[in-house]
C-alpha cells in the first residue's frame, strides 16, 4: 500500500505570500496543525507548523526545561500573545523547509520519514513537487491497521 491511498486529498494550504495573520485564521478555522505553503503553480515551497507559531509568543524557558511537574501555575505568562507587528509579517519569514514524500511512497517508508523528522503530518507531492495531499500520523497508522485487519 502506498501513501497516496491513505492521504487526505483536500488540503488546506496557503500562498507563500500570505501574512502570519492569514495563517493563524486558517489554523483556527480548520483546527489543523500544519499549513503547506505553495507558490502560484501549487509547488510546495515550505510548511508552517502550529508549534512554530505558538513558540513565537511562549516564554523561552519552555524550550529549555524538560520537566514541568513541579510547576503548578505559570501566572501572568499564561496570557502571552503575538504583537500586531509579528502578525502582519509574511509567512515566508517563519516557514520551514518542507519534508515531503511522493504519492507512490510506501506506507512503511512514509512512516519512517515521519518518525525520523518527528512529524505528525507530511505533505505528499507529485513528480513536479506539486502538492497532491497530506498524510497525518493517524492516516498512516489507520492504513496499517486496515491492512492487518483485512
Amino acid at each position: 500500500m502506498d501513501i497516496g491511498s491513505a492521504m487526505k486529498r483536500e488540503v488546506v494550504w496557503l500562498s507563500v505570500n500570505a501574512t502570519l495573520e492569514e495563517a493563524i485564521q486558517l489554523l483556527i478555522k480548520h483546527r489543523i496543525g500544519l499549513l503547506p505553503l505553495l507558490d502560484e503553480g501549487k509547488k510546495l515551497l515550505g510548511i508552517l507548523n502550529l508549534n512554530d507559531i505558538l513558540s513565537l509568543a511562549w516564554p523561552t524557558f519552555i524550550k529549555m526545561i524538560e520537566d514541568y511537574d513541579f510547576v503548578h501555575d505559570f501566572g501572568a505568562m499564561e496570557t502571552s500573545h503575538l504583537s500586531e507587528t509579528v502578525r502582519t509579517r509574511p509567512v515566508s519569514e517563519f516557514m520551514q523547509t518542507p519534508t515531503s514524500v511522493p504519492e507512490d511512497c510506501g506506507l512503511l517508508r512514509a512512516a519512517a520519514v515521519m518518525k525520523q523528522h518527528r512529524l505528525r503530518d507530511i505533505p505528499v507531492v507529485d513528480a513536479e513537487n506539486s502538492l497532491v495531499g497530506l498524510a497525518s500520523w493517524v492516516d498512516v497508522g489507520i492504513a496499517f491497521l486496515r491492512e492487518w485487519h483485512s
